[in-house]
């Protein structure tokens, strides 16, 4: 089932090479032969939009820069979609015709306000909300390209580009509470499964890394949790990567896609001391159940998951 998986992925990626680039802006060809920003937030200023300290009227401060990561646009516009637990999104213009690059965007609680009708007063402020960054591209040709899709805020590129470890083109700030779940941990993997119905009772056994890329979202460095070594055995794609896991005041859930754009859930989480335990599954039709254990001598933190 795992080549299956590498063909279609490969049929894809076929496909998108030999599409139409004149969209109006919005094709990933495009994306990728034209030119691309680097959104970094800056060092030392908030990750998140801290809850806590806006329901006790405090500002926060939000730091990023826009440089190019390669390319060399004619402009670009810096942008921010405000988009609420519902799915309901709002883009407002942060910075318009940038040429000067880096550059240093700072924002305050008072300019998200001014940006954005869905933000009135600290308390339109809620828990899980994102305000997502990044930018629309101006070529010197004029083609406009536009990283995140209007209207929504969701992903307008490839996975090429969003697994990029040198630039990235986006920054989310998540309206949560702050977190500290980074770390290696121990897993233990029982009663996986795939859509062809393949099982595979485990246990599976390993380490994971969770790495903290701030506001409550973490990298993870196998969302299968050895469920696809023990599935289909070794090989390039025996982990899965790109998958997040996100903490929102102790609420858990996964973010992102893996390298083949499935989508993760995670359901049934528990935890006793040092262990956590959860459901997965994948959109795909993978699953499998894990206990993570911490091995530093202190307890997991409350948590639960989001369905």
């Amino acid at each position: 089932m795992k080549n299956i998986k590498l063909i279609f992925a490969s049929l894809i990626a076929a496909a998108m090479v030999l599409s139409c680039n004149d969209d109006g802006g919005d094709s990933v060809r495009n994306t990728q032969k034209g030119a691309v920003p680097n959104i970094q937030k800056v060092e030392g200023t908030d990750a998140i939009i801290n809850l806590v300290e806006v329901q006790e009227g405090n500002e926060f401060a939000l730091s990023f820069t826009v440089d190019k990561a390669f390319g060399d646009p004619a402009s670009m516009d810096i942008v921010a979609f405000y988009i609420k637990t519902d799915g309901t999104a709002e883009k407002a213009i942060l910075a318009a015709n940038v040429t000067t690059f880096p550059t240093t965007i700072n924002l305050t609680k008072a300019t998200l306000i001014s940006a954005f009708e869905s933000i009135a007063t600290d308390a339109d402020f809620e828990l899980g909300d994102q305000l997502k960054i990044s930018a629309d591209v101006t070529l010197k040709d004029g083609t406009v390209i536009k990283l995140l899709k209007d209207g929504t805020g969701n992903q307008n590129y490839g996975q090429d580009i969003a697994n990029s470890t040198v630039f990235s083109v986006i920054q989310v700030y998540t309206v949560a509470c702050p977190s500290d779940l980074g770390g290696e941990y121990q897993f233990t993997t029982t009663n996986v499964g795939e859509p062809g119905g393949g099982t595979v009772a485990g246990p599976l056994t390993g380490t994971v890394t969770l790495t903290d890329t701030g506001g409550g979202v973490y990298e993870l460095s196998d969302a299968s949790f050895g469920g696809w070594l023990g599935l289909y055995g070794p090989g390039p794609d025996d982990t899965s990567r790109g998958v997040t896991l996100i903490d929102i005041c102790g609420t858990l859930s996964f973010g992102g896609q893996d390298q083949f754009d499935e989508i993760f859930t995670i359901t049934e989480v528990t935890v006793n001391g040092n262990e956590l335990s959860f459901h997965w599954e994948n959109d795909y039709g993978e699953f499998g159940d894990t206990v993570l254990t911490r091995t530093d001598g202190t307890d997991w933190p409350p948590l639960v998951s989001g369905e």
